[in-house]
């Protein structure tokens, strides 16, 4: 690849933890044996993606991961992104990236921009009112600042992990939950509060890319676990929809974002791509979303997309609590810097 070329990476780590350390309920956590194979696993999934910035969702503790790092072929040239003050008691997002890219210090993002308000009286008169009290996100929203080459512009890199479509444990809600009474629609009722929650840090992290994007030509990379598939609400949400079937270089939408999943479906005669599986569903959760700026079709194009690769064989087995897998597919996207005013390269 060359000077100015860029990759990226999402990898879900599956509650990447120090061995004997408790995870959520379980006290006991990963026992060693396993914990090493977990370093062994994560090691070479790192070492085969060799993405100059690999953002990772369910990290414990920074040391679990640096051991991982240390133990692959990016030990030298990557470095690892953790919130200074993490005290390894919640999962978090971070990231291993080179080194030579790095621009000023990353960030975590805990709550919505001022701008998010969800209230409404209605489109019409039927409607009754609507609001959504919600203020901040389920695990922070990391935002980095990487630079390839000094002949670049500074990419913004935003890491995310939203919450899961596991419907909300409403049977925990002391102050109104009544078993006879919402008992027998706790899923609906759980699923129902996941999704308002998944869908307001969507949006919310929408407002925080728009405010980037918005009649400038900032370059920004979005990618993590949405948990939602690119046709969803959610997704729609992050990406304003924007249309993909234009004529070469005359597209590109402002302040849109593009999926890598539909632009390498161009490239292949049938959709094959999936990073989670459940109950024999194979979905695709994972996302790498990027702005008109790396968008082939693009007036203001300057990378160009190149290839989408999946790891997920692992997900064929169910055994990632004992094999030291993680249960979901690791996704990189590279890019090759082709500029489409200048068709330097």
């Amino acid at each position: 690849m060359g000077a100015r070329d860029i990759s990226f990476a999402s990898f879900n780590l599956l509650n990447l933890h120090l061995p004997g350390k408790p995870i959520y309920g379980d006290t006991d956590g990963w026992d060693q044996d396993i914990f090493a194979m977990k370093v062994d696993f994560t090691a070479r999934a790192l070492t085969r993606l060799g993405a100059d910035v690999i953002g990772v969702q369910e990290l414990w503790a920074k040391d679990a991961l640096t051991d991982s790092l240390e133990a692959s072929a990016l030990a030298d040239t990557h470095e690892l992104l953790v919130p200074e003050d993490h005290a390894d008691n919640k999962i978090i997002c971070a990231a291993a990236v080179r080194s030579d890219m790095i621009v000023d210090e990353p960030e975590w993002i805990k709550d919505f921009p001022e701008e998010f308000v969800l209230q409404s009286t209605g489109d019409d008169p039927q409607q009754p009112d609507i609001s959504v009290a919600l203020s901040g996100f389920s695990r922070p929203v990391m935002h980095l600042k990487v630079q390839p080459d000094s002949r670049t512009p500074v990419i913004h890199v935003f890491v995310c992990h939203f919450k899961s479509r596991r419907p909300t444990q409403i049977w925990r809600e002391r102050s109104w939950y009544d078993k006879d009474v919402h008992g027998p629609h706790a899923n609906a009722l759980g699923y129902a509060v996941s999704t308002v929650r998944r869908t307001a840090e969507a949006a919310a992290l929408r407002v925080l890319i728009t405010k980037l994007t918005k009649k400038t030509d900032t370059p920004v990379v979005l990618l993590g676990d949405m948990n939602d598939g690119k046709d969803s609400n959610t997704l729609n949400v992050l990406s304003e929809q924007p249309s993909y079937l234009s004529p070469l270089s005359s597209g590109g939408g402002d302040n849109a974002l593009y999926t890598a999943q539909t632009m390498q479906e161009y490239r292949s005669t049938r959709d094959v791509y999936y990073t989670h599986v459940f109950k024999g569903q194979r979905e695709s959760l994972d996302h790498i979303m990027f702005s008109q700026e790396f968008y082939d079709n693009s007036k203001k194009r300057l990378w160009a997309f190149d290839e989408m690769l999946v790891q997920n064989d692992h997900l064929n087995y169910d055994d990632h609590k004992t094999s030291g897998t993680n249960d979901h597919g690791i996704i990189r996207v590279g890019f090759r810097w082709k500029p489409e005013l200048d068709g330097t390269s």
